[in-house]
C-alpha cells in the first residue's frame, strides 16, 4: 500500500531554491525600512537640538523667567534677608508648570536697586563731566560664580540705616572706573548721609556669557552710556557694585527702589520637539494665567513676572515652519522613488516567474491561492527585513517615541508584501492572447486616461493651491510681493497653512508624475519618425537598436517615473538650496556692510582717534570707511506731529562712502548728492540734502523735515532714494554729510579687503576702548547656526542623495528587466557575424533613447517645477528665518541653478552608459552555447 504523499512546503522550497533573490529582497526592505523609520526620527532629533540650542543661545535676558516684588522703607528687614529668600526660591522653583525647569548652577536671587545711583565726590572718571551712576545688587552664591583676583569678597551684616557696606566689583568695572581694594565709592542715602560702600574684592566672572551674569550685563561690565543734554552729548559710566546678601537692607535706606528678584534660567536637557505646546502654554500661564496666580500667592499680590522666553519659542516654531516644506519636498519625493523601486522589484519577480505562475493557473490554481502563497513567501522575507530596519533606526537615530518611525517600517513592509502578489496576480486575471507588449505599440486604456487626467488635476490644483497660498499670505504681510511664501516668511495669524507640508512637498512629485506620463506619451512618436530613416542607413547597429527600444515593455513607465521624480526633486531642492546659500551671502554683506565692522558699545560711543592708522596699517586691508550711526531719531511726518518714525542718521565723507556703497552694490550714489545747499529762508538750521529708505522718502514727500538729533539739529531735503545702505542693514535710515554735523563722532569704521580676521582684532585691540570686531564670514556662519537650519539642510542633501540612490537602482531594474532577451539575441547575433564591437554599441545605443529621455525629461520637469512654484518660495525669508531683519522687504526670487539641473540629468546618461557598457562587456565575454536552446521563446 503506497505511503502519503509528502508535499514539500512551498516558502521553504521557493527560499531554498533562490536564496540569492531572497537576499537581495531582505536588504532592499532592509534599508528601505531603515531609512522610513529613521526620517521621522531625524525630523525629532533636530527639532529637539534646535528647541534646546535656540533657548541655550539666546540672550539669558530673552530667555530667563525673572520674578520681582517691589521694596520700600515699609518693607522689614527680615523679609528680605537670605533665608527666607532661599526659602522662595526653593518655592518658586517647585511651583514652576512642567515642562519648565530651572538650571539651578545659573538661576539667582537676591534683591537690587533699579534706578542708578550717582556717586557722590570725585575721584571717579567722568568722560563727559558726568558722574558715574551705580546700581547696588546682592546676587546669591556669589563665590561659586567668580574667581576672587585681589583682596577678599565682602561680608557682614547692614542694617535699613547702615552708613557703610563693603562691596565687591568685577576686573571689567575695576579697570574702567579705576577701583581697587579699599576704595570708597559715596552714594546717596533718603534723609541722611551718603552710604559708603567700600570695596573689597576684584572678582572675575565664571562663565560671564551665562544667566547669572549676562541677565544683567551691568553686574559685570560697565557701560558708557549718553545723556542727551542741551547741546552735545555726554557720556557717563554706569557700573554695579556686589554686595554681601545679608546687606540687603541697607538697600532699603536709599533712592535706588530696591527690587527683591528671582531669576530662574531655564534648564534644557529634559526638553524634546514635542514639548514645544506644553512649553508655549506653560510660559503663557506663568505671564498671565494660573500659574501666575500661584505665584502671587507664594509671594505676594504685588509680584511680578517678566520673561521673553514665548517670543523665542515663537520664532524657533517659525523656523520649523519655514523648513518644514523644504524637508517634506525631499521626503514625499525619495518616497516616492522608493516606492516604485520596490514595485519594480515586484514587478521584476513577477516577470521571472510569468511561465511558472501562467502553468499555475492552467492547471486549477486560483487566484487567492496563488496570491496568498506569494505573499506568505514575501512576507517571510520582508517583515523580518523591515523588523530589522526599523531596530537599526531606532538604534543609530536619534531617540523618543517610535510612533512615526514604526508606522514608516510598516508601511514598507507592506508594500514590499503586496507588490510581487499584486504584479504576478493581476496578469492572470485572464488568459494572454499573444502579442508583445511593446511601448511604441501599446495602445493606453480609458482607464489610464482618466487615472492620468486625475493626476493633473490634481497636479495643477496643487500648484495653484500654492501660488494662491503666497498671494493670500503676501497681502495678509502688506503686499502683493512675492516674498512671503510658503517656503519662507512669517505666517499671518489665521492664514491657511499648509499642515506638515503636504502641498508644497507633494506639488514637485505631482508635477513629476504628469511629466513621466506626458513623455511616455510622447515617446514612441520621435522613435517612428527615426525608424523608417534608419532602415536606410548601413549596419546593422542603429536600426536594431531603435527596434530595441521600440519593443521595450510599456512597463517601463516605472523606471522613468522614478528618475524623473528624483530628478525633480534634486532640481528643485537645489535650487531653492543655491537660493538659501545667495541670500546668506547678501545677508552676511548687509549685516556688516563690508568685509569687516568695527564699533564700541551699541555703536553709540565714539572711536579711538588712532583706530584709522592701527585698521590701515594691517596687511590685506584695502580701504577703511568712519561713518557716524545714531539710532532712534525721532521723524515727524508734518511740522507739529513729532516722533512719526524712528530713524537711523548716518554721516558719512561722501567720496569714501559713495564709493563703498557704489563697489558693493547697496546704494550707490553721487558725492554730489549731498552737497549742503544752505540755511532755507534766513533760517539758523541748515539745510542737508540726504539719501533715504523708501518709507522715509514715503513719510516725508518732497517737503523739508525738521532733524533733532544728539548729532545736531538741522533742516532735511530727501536728494536720493535707496534700498539698502552699508552702514545699517534692512533698517529706516538718512544719510548726510558729516561734516555738515554740528556734533561730529565717527562710531562706526567698515572695513573692505582680504585680511586675517586674528591680525584686524589684534590691531583694534591695541587702541584700546572695548571695541568689538565682525567678520563678514562670522556672519555669515552666524545665520545658519541653529540646528533646526542646518539638520533640515543635511537632513535634505542625504535624502535626495538616497533617492538618487534609488534611481540608480531604478535604472539598473529596468536593464536587469530585458537581460535575458538582450543576452538571448546577442548570442544569435554573434553567430551570425556580429563583432564585439557592434554589440557593446548595440546594448549602449538601446539604453541611450529612455536615459536621454529621462535625463532631458528630468531637467525639464525640474526646471517647470521651479518656474511654477517659484512664487510660493522665497529662499531669502527660509534663509533668514533668525534674522528676519536682514531679508529683503519684497523677498526675493527663486531662481533655477544650472548645476542642480544639469549634474543630475548629466550622472543619469553616465550611470545608463556604465551600466549598458558593463553589462555589453559580460554578455560579449560568456559565450553562445547556453542561449542558443532549440525552442526558446526569448
Amino acid at each position: 500500500m503506497p505511503g502519503p504523499v509528502v508535499v514539500a512546503p512551498w516558502v521553504r522550497t521557493r527560499l531554498r531554491a533562490f536564496p540569492g533573490a531572497a537576499l537581495a529582497l531582505a536588504l532592499l526592505v532592509t534599508v528601505t525600512a531603515f531609512l522610513a523609520a529613521a526620517f521621522p526620527r531625524a525630523v525629532e532629533a533636530y527639532g529637539t537640538d534646535g528647541l534646546r540650542h535656540r533657548i541655550a543661545s539666546a540672550d539669558p535676558r530673552d530667555s530667563v523667567v525673572e520674578l520681582g516684588v517691589r521694596t520700600d522703607q515699609s518693607t522689614e528687614a527680615a523679609h528680605i534677608a537670605p533665608e527666607p529668600l532661599g526659602a522662595l526660591h526653593e518655592a518658586v522653583v517647585g511651583a514652576l508648570p512642567e515642562p519648565v525647569r530651572a538650571d539651578a548652577g545659573q538661576s539667582s536671587y537676591g534683591v537690587r536697586t533699579t534706578r542708578p545711583l550717582p556717586a557722590a565726590g570725585g575721584g571717579l572718571p567722568a568722560p563727559g563731566g558726568l558722574p558715574p551712576e551705580f546700581t547696588l545688587a546682592t546676587p546669591s552664591d556669589l563665590a561659586r560664580h567668580a574667581t576672587v583676583r585681589a583682596g577678599r569678597l565682602p561680608a557682614g551684616r547692614a542694617a535699613v540705616t547702615a552708613t557703610e557696606v563693603e562691596a565687591a566689583v568685577t576686573t571689567g568695572t575695576a579697570a574702567s572706573l579705576g577701583l581697587a581694594p579699599g576704595s570708597v565709592v559715596r552714594l546717596p542715602r533718603v534723609g541722611g548721609g551718603p552710604l559708603a560702600v567700600r570695596i573689597t574684592g576684584i572678582l572675575q566672572p565664571r562663565s560671564p556669557e551665562r544667566a547669572y551674569w549676562s541677565v544683567e550685563p551691568l553686574l559685570r561690565t560697565p557701560e558708557l552710556t549718553a545723556r542727551d543734554t542741551a547741546g552735545a552729548p555726554r557720556y557717563l559710566w554706569s557700573a554695579a557694585l556686589l554686595l554681601p546678601p545679608a546687606s540687603a537692607p541697607a538697600l532699603l535706606g536709599t533712592g535706588g527702589e530696591p527690587q527683591a528678584f528671582w531669576r530662574i534660567a531655564p534648564g534644557t536637557g529634559h526638553l524634546t520637539a514635542g514639548d514645544t505646546p506644553a512649553l508655549r502654554a506653560a510660559v503663557a500661564s506663568l505671564s498671565g494665567g494660573p500659574d501666575l496666580t500661584a505665584m502671587r500667592r507664594t509671594l505676594g499680590t504685588t509680584a511680578v513676572v517678566d520673561t521673553r522666553l514665548g517670543e523665542l519659542l515663537a520664532s524657533y516654531d517659525a523656523m520649523r515652519s519655514a523648513v518644514g516644506p523644504v524637508v517634506a519636498v525631499a521626503a514625499f519625493g525619495t518616497g516616492t522613488v522608493a516606492v516604485v523601486v520596490v514595485a519594480m522589484a515586484g514587478g521584476l519577480a513577477a516577470a521571472r516567474r510569468r511561465d511558472e505562475l501562467a502553468l499555475l493557473r492552467s492547471r486549477g490554481g486560483s487566484l487567492r491561492g496563488i496570491g496568498g502563497r506569494l505573499l506568505a513567501e514575501t512576507a517571510v522575507v520582508a517583515v523580518p527585513a523591515a523588523v530589522l530596519g526599523l531596530l537599526l533606526a531606532v538604534w543609530l537615530v536619534g531617540s523618543g517615541p517610535v510612533g512615526y518611525a514604526g508606522a514608516g517600517a510598516a508601511a514598507v513592509a507592506l508594500v514590499a508584501c503586496a507588490a510581487l502578489p499584486l504584479r504576478a496576480v493581476y496578469p492572470l486575471r485572464r488568459p494572454e492572447v499573444g502579442g508583445r507588449d511593446d511601448l511604441v505599440a501599446a495602445r493606453p486604456s480609458r482607464r489610464r486616461t482618466v487615472a492620468e487626467l486625475t493626476l493633473l488635476v490634481l497636479a495643477v490644483g496643487a500648484v495653484v493651491a500654492l501660488r494662491q497660498e503666497a498671494r493670500d499670505r503676501g497681502g495678509a504681510q502688506g503686499g502683493d510681493a512675492p516674498g512671503g511664501g510658503v517656503l519662507g516668511g512669517d505666517v499671518p495669524v489665521g492664514a491657511a497653512q499648509d499642515p506638515g507640508g503636504v502641498l508644497t512637498g507633494g506639488a514637485p512629485v505631482l508635477v513629476a508624475l504628469v511629466a513621466a506620463l506626458v513623455l511616455v506619451r510622447l515617446y514612441p512618436v520621435p522613435l517612428r519618425w527615426l525608424a523608417r530613416p534608419a532602415r536606410r542607413l548601413r549596419g546593422v547597429v542603429g536600426p536594431l537598436s531603435l527596434a530595441r527600444a521600440a519593443r521595450s515593455s510599456a512597463a517601463g513607465v516605472l523606471p522613468l517615473l522614478a528618475l524623473l521624480v528624483a530628478l525633480t526633486t534634486a532640481a528643485f531642492g537645489g535650487s531653492v538650496l543655491a537660493g538659501m546659500s545667495a541670500a546668506r551671502d547678501e545677508a552676511a554683506v548687509l549685516a556688516t556692510g563690508a568685509d569687516a565692522r568695527v564699533a564700541g558699545a551699541g555703536e553709540a560711543a565714539p572711536l579711538p582717534p588712532a583706530l584709522m592708522e592701527a585698521v590701515r596699517g594691517v596687511p590685506g586691508v584695502r580701504e577703511a570707511v568712519p561713518v557716524q550711526v545714531e539710532y532712534g531719531v525721532p521723524l515727524a511726518a508734518r511740522p507739529g506731529v513729532p516722533g512719526s518714525m524712528s530713524v537711523t542718521l548716518i554721516g558719512v565723507d561722501p567720496e569714501a562712502y559713495a564709493a563703498l556703497a557704489r563697489r558693493g552694490g547697496r546704494g550707490g550714489f553721487r558725492p554730489a548728492d549731498l552737497a549742503r545747499e544752505g540755511p532755507p529762508d534766513g533760517g539758523r538750521e541748515p539745510l542737508l540734502p540726504a539719501i533715504v529708505s523708501p518709507s522715509v522718502a514715503e513719510l516725508t514727500g518732497s517737503e523739508q523735515r525738521l532733524v533733532q538729533a544728539r548729532a545736531g539739529t538741522f533742516r532735511m531735503r530727501v536728494a536720493g532714494v535707496r534700498e539698502r545702505t552699508p552702514a545699517v542693514p534692512g533698517a529706516d535710515f538718512i544719510v548726510v554729510n558729516a561734516a555738515h554735523l554740528a556734533y561730529r563722532a565717527d562710531t562706526v569704521l567698515l572695513v573692505k579687503g582680504s585680511m586675517d580676521g586674528g591680525e584686524l582684532r589684534a590691531a583694534v585691540r591695541s587702541v584700546g576702548g572695548g571695541l568689538s570686531v565682525l567678520l563678514r564670514s562670522q556672519a555669515r556662519a552666524a545665520l545658519v547656526a541653529s540646528p533646526v537650519q542646518t539638520g533640515a539642510e543635511r537632513l535634505y542633501a542625504l535624502t535626495v542623495a538616497a533617492g538618487a540612490g534609488y534611481a540608480a537602482l531604478a535604472l539598473l531594474l529596468s536593464l536587469l528587466h530585458g537581460t535575458p532577451g538582450r543576452v538571448a539575441l546577442l548570442a544569435r547575433l554573434r553567430t551570425m557575424g556580429l563583432s564585439r564591437r557592434q554589440a557593446r554599441w548595440l546594448v549602449g545605443l538601446e539604453a541611450l533613447p529612455q536615459a536621454l529621455l529621462a535625463a532631458v525629461g528630468g531637467a525639464s520637469a525640474g526646471w517647470a517645477t521651479v518656474a511654477l512654484l517659484a512664487p510660493g518660495v522665497d529662499p531669502a525669508r527660509l534663509a533668514l528665518v533668525a534674522a528676519p531683519g536682514l531679508a529683503p522687504p519684497a523677498g526675493a526670487p527663486l531662481p533655477a541653478d544650472p548645476w542642480a539641473l544639469a549634474l543630475p540629468a548629466a550622472g543619469v546618461l553616465v550611470l545608463a552608459a556604465v551600466v549598458a557598457v558593463g553589462q555589453a562587456r559580460w554578455v560579449v565575454r560568456r559565450g553562445s552555447i547556453g542561449e542558443l536552446g532549440a525552442g526558446d521563446a526569448r
